[in-house]
């Protein structure tokens, strides 16, 4: 590794030490969410950031004749994002999600979802181990997990999801943005990036971003959130 390597943040990123630090916090929306769960405004904040976002971009994602709008939800946690907004834009969704008290909680949130048919397959594993069936998605959403990814493993795991897309497919990846540099958080072994660094990565997996936003309506105290809407080059 050189030494411009060694210096940036998403080096120091130890995959083991994030799935240690994961699998000690509970398996509920106040777990997954850092504290701001069901007491506070992000979870609700969040979903109807989201499915405006969503909403907005309906007339570029139609699916091609014959394609269903199957999506897959990328580091799903317990199932939150899948429950609360997910489902309601897709007819079927997939989960990826390696933390193991958080794969069985999925089992119990998603009930519903796998009695309606909406449920796919739930994997069990990381991102950097995650192979797309290509051509399946209508929808790649990955949200509050490419953090933990190095920026050379995220530009493969895009290119990866770039190939799982269907025609008209679409990737939108919402997470937290740093205002200067990459910001490295030692206590869940992450990467926050900037605009920037995201938009550059972005381009070097060939995708190109046909829409962003900021998320309203957090607590001032956290990173913007910001959500990018991508599809190939």
């Amino acid at each position: 590794m050189s030494e411009a390597e060694d210096n940036r943040a998403d080096a120091l990123i130890d995959y083991n030490d994030a799935i240690d630090y994961w699998t000690s916090i509970p398996a509920t929306v106040d777990g997954v969410l850092g504290g701001y769960g069901e007491g506070t405004s992000v979870p609700k904040a969040d979903v109807v950031g989201s499915s405006t976002f969503l909403r907005k971009l309906k007339a570029r994602m139609t699916p091609e004749k014959g394609q269903i709008k199957y999506s897959v939800d990328i580091g799903a946690g317990i199932g939150r994002v899948t429950r609360d907004m997910l489902h309601k834009f897709s007819d079927k969704v997939d989960l990826v999600e390696p933390v193991k008290p958080f794969v069985e909680q999925i089992h119990q949130e998603l009930k519903p979802l796998k009695d309606e048919g909406k449920l796919g397959e739930i994997y069990d594993i990381g991102m950097q181990e995650f192979i797309p069936e290509e051509g399946k998605y209508w929808l790649v959403w990955c949200q509050w997990c490419v953090g933990h990814l190095p920026d050379k493993e995220f530009i493969e795991f895009l290119i990866r999801c770039k190939n799982g897309l269907q025609p008209n497919g679409t990737i939108v990846v919402k997470e937290n943005n740093a205002q200067g540099d990459d910001v490295f958080d030692e206590t869940d072994s992450s990467v926050t990036r900037s605009n920037a660094n995201f938009q550059k990565l972005f381009k070097k997996a060939g995708l190109k971003l046909i829409a962003t936003e900021l998320q309203r309506g957090l607590p001032k105290e956290l990173f913007a959130v910001r959500m990018y809407a991508l599809k190939p080059e």
